[in-house]
């Protein structure tokens, strides 16, 4: 070792101290191998700096001998924290068999010294584990166990990360509103400059992660606000910047700007490739979303497949594109899958919920369709969410449109454009007002029909959702009937030419009478008749109908 080396050590931890990973790096690169403890601190702080630079592999390699050293000279606080920071590195790497190792080690390196900081920390991994696993109760005792810690020591990143853990478990158990304010409680320690960048960044990011699950993209904007100001007047490499975008590629592409969206995601896979496998694997995943909105589904496909490589997973975004390639079968078979492996998480079924709505009804399966309906309607209520609730709305209306209750649908369709109007969401509020003008135009509203569509396609065309605006150039190109009959007014006709009541053709058409008889008089209006025969004898005239034997 070098005369100068701790010197450079000083400098390395000064670095450190300014967030300036680089530099921290570089000198405790070139301080050379030190006797004993100090050689132990060195590589420590190669660890971090490689960490914060994205070198998963150089920090993994030098914590681990990090840890050797500490445990050799008897540090056994530090080396049980080396193994509570090893534990996150191989989950991040996606090898959760040596990441529990290493968290076991921290447990037997740790529970000697159970009022420190580096006790807390491990406590909080192990509550993560428990509420990963479904055991909620657990991961909340692990939870309050660190966080009266945290208070007590005090330790202000142990206890905003024992809150931000809390607050994730309660929203898990439906109680979301008692959830984000502990959110907001450790976000607001972070703004303040009170916490280190890991925990600033893990707070962070969780926040931003809750309000997107639950839709309030209002929380979102008003944090990532206030933390860009407070990063860009004090540290500009606060935030964690890869994981970071995979969230606010999220929140771009709810919000319709679907470009930066996938710029952001796409610099998202670039800096966490070989780093954080899970988090590049949703920043495709994201990309997926925006390909498929886009109407590009071999974009889409590719984004998706690259997604499964990654995290060994489908997505239902993927079942959609099915869908649309009217490969309805294996739609079915994805969501279904999907749908099995989330039993006990309710905002992530929740998430589906609306695919195994569409794609049920696709499938003619309404009684499948009808029960995802009722179970994303309880999920809604029961985390108060407001994405969540839009989204039943829809499934619901979708759902009475497809049974053919076109008088319910359009007033459940009408609400659910309004939800989603007030959530600043535009291909959601675009997609319910194709429904509803679909349900318009099944009641015999066609005013109401061409209005809504209309907004529909100029949203759809404003976003470049390509294959949903086609669709509704389909449905409102002009039509080739006489008169301007839509396809519906069309089979009116001709059921009342065969002699059936309005009765009998609601029962047929499984619509009500009161829709029926809108029906007929538009006919009426477009064809110039003023009675059920005069309509039957257009009918005849036309080729909308042939004449009975019995009437030749």
């Amino acid at each position: 070792m070098t005369a100068d080396a701790p010197d450079t050590l000083a400098v390395a931890r000064g670095h450190l101290a300014r967030w300036a990973w680089d530099e921290a790096f570089d000198a405790a690169r070139s301080a050379g191998v030190a006797p004993g403890r100090a050689e132990a601190d060195r590589l420590d702080m190669v660890a971090e700096a490689a960490w914060w630079l994205g070198r998963l592999d150089e920090c993994i390699d030098a914590r681990e001998q990090a840890y050797a050293r500490y445990e050799a000279v008897g540090d056994r606080l530090r080396a049980g924290q080396c193994a509570v920071w090893l534990w996150e590195h191989h989950q991040m790497k996606a090898r959760p068999a040596i990441a529990g190792a290493w968290l076991r080690r921290a447990r037997h390196a740790l529970e000697a010294d159970t009022e420190s900081i580096e006790f807390g920390n491990l406590v909080l991994r192990e509550a993560e584990l428990a509420h990963g696993s479904g055991d909620l109760d657990g991961a909340t005792t692990l939870a309050r166990d660190a966080l009266r810690l945290g208070q007590e020591l005090p330790s202000a990143d142990l206890e905003a990360e024992a809150l931000q853990t809390i607050g994730r478990v309660l929203i898990d158990a439906g109680r979301a509103a008692d959830g984000l304010a502990h959110l907001d409680e450790a976000m607001l320690s972070a703004v303040e400059g009170r916490l280190g960048p890991y925990t600033t960044g893990k707070v962070y990011c969780s926040l931003i992660s809750a309000c997107e699950e639950l839709g309030d993209l209002r929380r979102a904007a008003e944090w990532t606000d206030a933390t860009l100001r407070w990063s860009s007047e004090n540290h500009p490499l606060a935030m964690w910047p890869g994981i970071c975008r995979v969230h606010h590629a999220a929140l771009l592409q709810l919000r319709g700007d679907w470009g930066a969206a996938e710029r952001e995601a796409r610099q998202a896979c670039v800096e966490l490739d070989g780093f954080h496998v899970p988090n590049v694997a949703a920043g495709y995943i994201e990309i997926g979303e925006i390909r498929r909105r886009l109407g590009d589904l071999h974009g889409a496909e590719e984004a998706f497949a690259r997604a499964e490589e990654l995290c060994g997973q489908q997505s239902a975004g993927l079942a959609l594109v099915r869908l649309a390639q009217r490969r309805v079968d294996e739609a079915t078979a994805i969501i279904t899958r999907m749908l099995a492996e989330h039993t006990s998480n309710q905002l992530a079924r929740g998430k589906l919920l609306p695919a195994r709505v569409q794609i049920a009804i696709a499938a003619r399966d309404l009684d499948t369709a009808t029960a995802a309906a009722s179970e994303l309607e309880r999920i809604a209520t029961d985390n108060e969410s407001p994405v969540l609730s839009a989204a039943a709305l829809s499934s619901r209306g979708r759902l009475q449109l497809a049974q053919g209750d076109t008088s319910a649908a359009c007033a459940t369709l009408r609400q659910a454009v309004q939800r989603w109007q007030q959530l600043e969401v535009p291909y959601e509020v675009a997609t319910a007002r194709l429904l509803l003008g679909q349900a318009c135009r099944d009641g015999g509203d066609e005013d109401g029909a061409t209005r809504s569509l209309a907004s529909a396609a100029a949203i759809f065309d404003r976003l470049g959702a390509s294959l949903d605006a086609g669709h509704i150039r389909d449905l409102t190109s002009p039509s080739s009937l006489p008169a301007g009959l839509t396809a519906r007014e069309a089979e009116v006709l001709s059921l009342v030419a065969s002699g059936q009541t309005n009765k009998e053709i609601a029962a047929t058409l499984h619509r009500s009478e009161r829709t029926v008889a809108r029906h007929l008089s538009n006919i009426f209006t477009k064809v110039g008749v003023t009675s059920r025969t005069a309509a039957a004898g257009f009918a005849y005239e036309n080729g909308l109908a042939q004449p009975s034997p019995a009437a030749e």
